[in-house]
Protein backbone atom coordinates (compact mmCIF):
# COMPACT_ATOMS: atom_id res chain seq x y z
CA UNK A 1 0.00 0.00 0.00
CA UNK A 2 1.19 3.38 -1.20
CA UNK A 3 2.30 6.11 1.62
CA UNK A 4 0.19 9.09 1.97
CA UNK A 5 1.57 12.37 0.97
CA UNK A 6 1.82 14.53 3.52
CA UNK A 7 -0.85 17.71 3.97
CA UNK A 8 1.70 19.95 3.06
CA UNK A 9 2.14 22.88 0.94
CA UNK A 10 5.74 23.98 -0.12
CA UNK A 11 4.67 27.83 -1.17
CA UNK A 12 6.93 29.92 0.20
CA UNK A 13 5.06 32.76 1.96
CA UNK A 14 6.72 35.37 0.12
CA UNK A 15 5.27 33.58 -3.16
CA UNK A 16 1.99 33.78 -1.89
CA UNK A 17 0.17 37.21 -3.17
CA UNK A 18 1.79 36.09 -6.83
CA UNK A 19 0.07 33.10 -6.72
CA UNK A 20 -3.58 33.64 -5.10
CA UNK A 21 -3.07 36.83 -7.96
CA UNK A 22 -2.87 34.44 -10.78
CA UNK A 23 -5.41 32.20 -9.54
CA UNK A 24 -7.83 34.53 -8.50
CA UNK A 25 -7.33 36.93 -12.07
CA UNK A 26 -7.97 33.36 -14.10
CA UNK A 27 -11.20 33.12 -11.94
CA UNK A 28 -12.32 36.42 -12.80
CA UNK A 29 -11.20 35.58 -16.70
CA UNK A 30 -13.10 32.72 -17.18
CA UNK A 31 -14.80 30.85 -13.75
CA UNK A 32 -18.16 30.01 -14.75
CA UNK A 33 -19.40 28.17 -12.26
CA UNK A 34 -18.28 25.30 -9.46
CA UNK A 35 -19.43 22.05 -8.14
CA UNK A 36 -17.89 21.07 -5.11
CA UNK A 37 -19.23 17.70 -3.11
CA UNK A 38 -17.06 16.75 -0.28
CA UNK A 39 -13.79 15.27 -1.30
CA UNK A 40 -13.52 17.33 -4.88
CA UNK A 41 -14.27 20.20 -7.15
CA UNK A 42 -15.12 20.46 -10.71
CA UNK A 43 -14.46 24.07 -12.34
CA UNK A 44 -15.54 25.20 -15.20
CA UNK A 45 -13.75 27.57 -17.48
CA UNK A 46 -15.02 29.44 -20.61
CA UNK A 47 -12.61 28.52 -23.06
CA UNK A 48 -11.07 30.80 -24.75
CA UNK A 49 -7.79 32.37 -26.20
CA UNK A 50 -5.23 30.61 -23.59
CA UNK A 51 -7.28 29.44 -20.44
CA UNK A 52 -6.50 26.01 -20.79
CA UNK A 53 -2.67 27.18 -20.61
CA UNK A 54 -3.28 29.34 -17.51
CA UNK A 55 -5.20 26.19 -15.55
CA UNK A 56 -2.86 23.91 -17.19
CA UNK A 57 0.30 26.09 -15.80
CA UNK A 58 -1.71 26.59 -12.13
CA UNK A 59 -2.52 22.70 -12.10
CA UNK A 60 1.63 22.12 -12.65
CA UNK A 61 2.56 24.72 -10.02
CA UNK A 62 0.18 23.71 -7.34
CA UNK A 63 0.71 19.72 -8.38
CA UNK A 64 4.40 20.35 -7.31
CA UNK A 65 3.34 22.13 -4.57
CA UNK A 66 0.76 20.38 -2.85
CA UNK A 67 1.48 16.96 -4.23
CA UNK A 68 -1.62 15.47 -2.18
CA UNK A 69 -3.85 17.22 -4.28
CA UNK A 70 -5.16 15.32 -7.63
CA UNK A 71 -5.56 17.42 -10.65
CA UNK A 72 -6.72 16.55 -14.07
CA UNK A 73 -7.66 19.16 -16.84
CA UNK A 74 -10.23 18.01 -19.68
CA UNK A 75 -11.89 19.98 -22.68
CA UNK A 76 -15.69 19.70 -23.10
CA UNK A 77 -17.93 21.71 -25.57
CA UNK A 78 -16.63 25.51 -25.26
CA UNK A 79 -15.51 24.57 -21.72
CA UNK A 80 -11.94 23.52 -19.90
CA UNK A 81 -12.88 21.40 -17.11
CA UNK A 82 -10.57 21.61 -13.77
CA UNK A 83 -11.09 18.51 -11.43
CA UNK A 84 -9.44 18.50 -7.97
CA UNK A 85 -9.97 15.79 -6.11
CA UNK A 86 -8.17 15.57 -1.97
CA UNK A 87 -8.39 13.24 0.76
CA UNK A 88 -11.05 14.24 3.73
CA UNK A 89 -7.65 15.36 5.86
CA UNK A 90 -7.30 17.58 2.86
CA UNK A 91 -10.31 19.01 2.49
CA UNK A 92 -9.84 22.31 4.28
CA UNK A 93 -6.75 22.96 1.42
CA UNK A 94 -9.25 21.91 -1.53
CA UNK A 95 -12.13 24.63 -0.62
CA UNK A 96 -9.39 27.12 -0.18
CA UNK A 97 -7.73 26.71 -3.19
CA UNK A 98 -11.59 27.07 -4.96
CA UNK A 99 -12.12 30.01 -2.97
CA UNK A 100 -9.06 31.32 -4.46
CA UNK A 101 -10.51 30.91 -7.93
CA UNK A 102 -13.92 32.29 -6.76
CA UNK A 103 -11.92 35.18 -5.40
CA UNK A 104 -12.65 35.04 -1.63
CA UNK A 105 -8.90 34.86 -0.87
CA UNK A 106 -7.68 38.37 -2.67
CA UNK A 107 -5.02 39.53 -0.88
CA UNK A 108 -5.44 42.83 0.95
Amino acid sequence: MPAELPIACSLKAAELPARLAEITTLGDDALIDVHRPPGHAELRFAAGDGIRDRVEAIVRAEAHRCAFLNMEVRDEPNLVVLRITASADADLVLAQLVDAFRGELRQQ
